[in-house]
């Protein structure tokens, strides 16, 4: 509108000059002869706004693939969510053959309810018990998301295997109906049941009366399963398969009376068991739990547990290194809860649980961080422990059988190990049942090198090591097993091991593993 009103008055201008006489105006040095020059008119282009991203959604696959299982898949049309839409391939009831779910895009594999891999086989690998094996192995390819609801649950029965294997790039995600739909929240959880592990590695607390602990009448019956799924036998080296680069989301129904499954249970898995990068995200229970038998791994997140994040129990002997655990605000009970006091607690093999290189984060005011209980043998070393709400105990050990002398009758190692373990609770110790005070608690604490009860953290992103956290002198953790390799900084991250956590995880307002990665509330799409 201005550039029109400037041309209208500058043209004006122009025609009344034309008409006027050389005496009525004259302009210096022109000789009377007066020219008037108007600019080129300019025209801007118009300005075209910058179209936002384009979010390609999820389109369907045309069908469900073909597996060696007798049952195949059954298509069960499609699923909408904010990423898009699926073909659902529902999975049997009972996988009888050896199969493999390969990764389609545009697909999801769907646990309509309880999900089975193989037969039980019994407690014995040959049919001395008279169960013949089934020898069924379920093979999940890189980047398979199955989801589940309600009381649906993944049971790998004895004598069977799962190789879940996913990469860093292309994790194998176990999830919920909600996190399809995008109904979720920070605070979902307990929404289908979770992934069991059952081998014949010894466990105790029997369920057959008169059983001997750790023999191969010794059984358990999984927690919160309503129909059988028993676990235990005598074959330390048994074989459940491989599960890595696996997260497993919003885990926890309860599947009987007060009894719920959490994230990841594993019961009397035995030696030739190998897991490593496994994430639990909200489960609604315990993050992952552990009966009996064998569980070593490198590389273990837990993130918004609401009972514990790491329970051990009825024997089991485990190795952790690289170990991050982060309530979520609110919510949760202990960060490690170590074995029950049950009355049970001299049965063999005693639990045995090491751990190096953690960060363990208490979001939740509570009774304490850690608990140590039930006469069981226990190492925390090069670890971190912060609570956050100023109001939880780091430590707390429960019994005179926890803290009496090694004896190798009773397969006991002696008193709770910590070494280079550092504390940034307002109490780091408290009392615990069975007359162990505080004090007997930190002068174990105090007997270890490099421990440090009044430590200040200097932590970053939650969970990575700053300056502080690099300071502490490392303890070399061989000496407590051949599993683990010696670090160069306590905790879970630090500098040259600060990758591990990126591509295979999710993020949520908990805490923020990888800006490249999605959120937990979301599926992947890339």
């Amino acid at each position: 509108m201005t550039t029109l009103y400037r041309s209208l008055i500058l043209g004006s201008s122009a025609l009344a000059l034309a008409s006027c006489g050389a005496d009525e105006i004259v302009s210096p040095g022109t000789g009377g002869n007066i020219t008037i020059n108007n600019p080129p008119a300019t025209t801007t282009p118009p300005t075209t706004p910058t179209p936002p991203p384009a979010t390609t959604l999820v389109t369907p696959a045309a069908g469900c693939p073909t597996i060696s299982n007798p049952d195949q898949l059954t298509d069960a049309g499609t699923i909408t969510g904010p990423t898009g839409e699926y073909r659902i391939c529902t999975l049997p009831a009972r996988f009888d053959a050896s199969s493999t779910l390969p990764q389609v895009d545009g697909l999801l594999y769907f646990m309509s309810d309880r999900v089975d891999v193989g037969t039980d086989g019994g407690p014995a690998p040959d049919n001395s018990d008279g169960l013949d094996d089934t020898d069924v192995t379920l093979t999940i390819d890189p980047g398979v998301i199955i989801y589940a609801q309600g009381a649906a649950f993944l049971m790998v029965n004895r004598g069977n295997e799962i190789e879940a294997v996913g990469t860093q790039a292309d994790p194998i995600i176990f999830t919920s109906i909600d996190n399809v739909q995008g109904l979720n929240n920070v605070n979902s959880s307990g929404q289908w049941g979770g992934v069991v592990l059952g081998g014949r590695a010894p466990v105790t607390d029997c369920i057959a009366p008169g059983a001997t602990p750790g023999s191969v009448n010794c059984e358990r019956q999984v927690e919160g399963a309503a129909q059988p799924a028993i676990f235990g036998g005598a074959t330390p080296d048994d074989s459940s398969g491989t599960m890595s680069y696996v997260q497993i989301r919003y885990s926890g129904f309860v599947l009987s009376g007060d009894n719920e499954l959490q994230a990841l249970t594993t019961g009397g898995t035995g030696t030739g068991t190998t897991f490593n990068n496994i994430m639990s995200y909200n489960s609604s229970d315990d993050g992952v739990e552990f009966f009996g038998g064998f569980v070593d791994m490198q590389n273990l997140i837990v993130v918004g547990a609401e009972d514990d994040s790491i329970d051990t129990d009825t024997g089991v002997k485990t190795n952790l290194q690289y170990v991050i655990a982060v309530q979520r605000s609110g919510a949760g009970d202990t960060i490690i809860e170590a074995d029950s006091n049950n009355g049970l607690e001299d049965q063999t093999p005693r639990q045995n649980t090491q751990i190096s290189n953690a960060t363990f984060i208490q979001n939740r005011s509570d009774d304490q961080v850690v608990r140590i209980r039930g006469g069981t043998d226990y190492a925390i070393v090069n670890s971190v422990i912060f609570d956050n709400t100023g109001g939880t105990a780091c430590l707390r050990v429960d019994l005179t059988e926890t803290i009496r002398a090694a004896d190798p009758g009773l397969d006991d190692v002696g008193p709770p190990t910590f070494e280079s373990l550092v504390l940034d609770c307002a109490t780091d110790f408290r009392d615990g049942s069975g007359g162990i005070t505080a004090a007997q608690t930190q002068g174990i604490f105090d007997a270890g090198s490099n421990n440090n009860a009044s430590f200040v953290n200097t932590l970053t992103m939650t969970f990575v090591n700053g300056a502080n956290e690099n300071a502490v002198a490392v303890f070399d953790p061989t000496a407590l097993s051949t599993f683990f390799e010696v670090p160069s900084n306590i905790g879970a991250v630090f500098p040259g091991n600060d990758t591990w956590i990126n591509g295979w995880t999710c993020n949520s307002a908990t805490v923020t593993f990888d800006a490249a990665v999605s959120d937990c509330t979301s599926l992947p799409t890339g």
